[in-house]
């Protein structure tokens, strides 16, 4: 059973790695028919360390700030072999190697209409390299280079609003999606795969290491970024916002915060929880989530 596994066990991933469980549903969606071009980052580093591969398809690396260019040239290439229909393309990375450093690869890949899928594995900071902040990473957040102290509270900026920006571009399908709902992920994957042209899902992945959590809490914490409105998971089509996961009765952002070391320091002040608070509550409300 092992060797017709897309995503091998055995990598050096952090226990409680909401990033491998989600790769592990994107290529086993995809399936066996599938190149994978991919950032630099903690999935390039812990899934092929030399001289082993965690990888059972085709999966090339090149830079921090590039798959998207190499997953153009490989589209290409099968173009031109008149293979491209019987194979998927799919290029990926974190959130720094997306919204930031390979933002502008990104960018042209998608305004060229490619008929790639791209995969945003958004665990919110650079964890690879010391769990500096991203563009990505939420506001209020403690990182190494958003340090808290008597002068801040952590990250002064808001998450870059990624999937809107994909959506810009005009693209057949953008979404989000989380580890700790893995099924739909594995939907959004094959829904994707099935539409023609450039497509963009972004994917919530809680970090142990980085968010400073306890590892079995990896799904439980996935779940209430979703369920108090902090990480809406929605889906473009065309442009138009065609459907969204509702949230019955949301959960209130502190049960989010508290088992986080990262948001520690957000504890006991009513005042800096409430802006959080706030940003759950326009989630809410832009996209209709509650129902």
């Amino acid at each position: 059973m092992e060797s017709e596994l897309l995503f091998k066990p055995g990598h050096t991933a952090c226990a409680g790695c909401g990033q491998s469980l989600a790769a592990r549903m994107v290529i086993e969606a995809a399936g066996k028919n599938t190149i994978v071009a991919n950032n630099t980052g903690c999935l390039e580093v812990f899934s092929t360390k030399y001289p082993e591969s965690a990888w059972n398809v085709p999966w090339i690396h090149s830079l921090f700030e590039n798959c998207a260019a190499v997953a153009s040239g490989i589209e290409a290439a099968l173009i031109y072999l008149g293979k491209k229909d019987t194979t998927n393309v799919i290029a990926q990375g974190g959130d720094g190697g997306t919204a930031d450093i390979g933002l502008q690869a990104l960018s042209g890949m998608l305004e060229r209409g490619h008929d790639i899928l791209y995969v945003c594995y958004d665990n919110e900071a650079y964890m690879n390299t010391g769990v500096q902040r991203s563009g990505l990473t939420p506001f209020h957040t403690n990182t190494t280079t958003s340090p808290i102290g008597p002068k801040s509270v952590g990250n002064v900026r808001f998450k870059k609003p990624m999937p809107e920006i994909a959506n810009a571009h005009g693209i057949p399908y953008v979404a989000t999606a989380s580890a700790g709902f893995p099924q739909d992920i594995q939907r959004k994957v094959k829904k994707a795969i099935s539409i023609k042209g450039p497509k963009y899902i972004q994917i919530h992945v809680p970090c142990p290491l980085g968010w400073r959590h306890e590892t079995e809490l990896m799904l439980e914490i996935g779940k209430l970024a979703v369920e108090t409105g902090l990480y809406p998971l929605i889906e473009y089509e065309n442009g138009v916002l065609s459907a969204v996961r509702k949230i019955t009765q949301p959960k209130p952002v502190e049960e989010y915060l508290k088992a986080q070391g990262r948001f520690k320091h957000l504890l006991g002040n009513p005042e800096l929880i409430k802006q959080i608070q706030d940003i759950a509550d326009n989630n809410i409300r832009k996209y209709n989530l509650k129902g």
